[in-house]
């Protein structure tokens, strides 16, 4: 009969893999997920400080370019301001200068104006109006003066005589006739032509 001896036979026990218990599990996966947390927070806070930082930038430089532009519209204000001073300045310097050659020019016409035998004791200027006193030895010679005056163009129509007075002189024995006259001073369109002869 053949015994066989199941006792000393070695077996080999297969070696079980170290298993993690339940708790440990649990503590890994919250320390990975509070690490994921981490990391997205502090990746969330980076990326927020640099957009800040931009912005700030941005601010800053548009602040910049609000100032530089208030110093340019108080420039252009400030050159408005001068262009209007020297506007009205031109315009100021042109009516001065009408105003100069427009008395001249009427005391031009009214000397032109005086026949022979006429002389001018005042001459009073309102504006364009002028009122002229005189003498003269005959009526005639202030009608031809009147007449003289609206002829030469320079003077609106029409001359009124205020008032004319004939004084009898007894030393040397002579009429004088006392007058005083009405007119406008108008600088013509167009020159007459002794004028235009005159300046030719």
């Amino acid at each position: 009969m053949i015994r066989i001896n199941l006792l000393s036979v070695d077996r080999k026990v297969a070696k079980r893999a170290p298993a993690f218990h339940v708790g440990q599990k649990v503590t890994i996966g919250c320390t990975a997920i509070l690490v994921a947390t981490a990391l997205l927070v502090g990746w969330r806070y980076w990326t927020l400080q640099q957009r800040s930082a931009r912005l700030d930038r941005d601010i800053a430089q548009a602040q910049q370019e609000t100032f530089r532009l208030h110093a340019v519209i108080q420039n252009v204000q400030q050159f408005e301001q001068q262009k209007l001073q020297l506007q009205q300045r031109v315009v100021l310097i042109e009516q001065l200068r009408k105003a100069q050659t427009g008395p001249v020019h009427m005391l031009d016409e009214i000397s032109r104006a005086l026949p022979s035998m006429l002389w001018l004791t005042q001459l009073k200027q309102t504006g364009d109006g002028v009122i002229i006193d005189g003498q003269c030895l005959a009526v005639t010679n202030l009608t031809d003066f009147v007449a003289n005056l609206q002829a030469s163009g320079y003077f609106k129509k029409s001359v009124d005589i205020l008032s004319s007075q004939t004084e009898v002189l007894t030393t040397p024995p002579t009429e004088l006739v006392k007058f005083s006259v009405k007119a406008e001073f108008a600088q013509p369109v167009d020159p007459p032509a002794s004028d235009k002869k005159r300046g030719g």
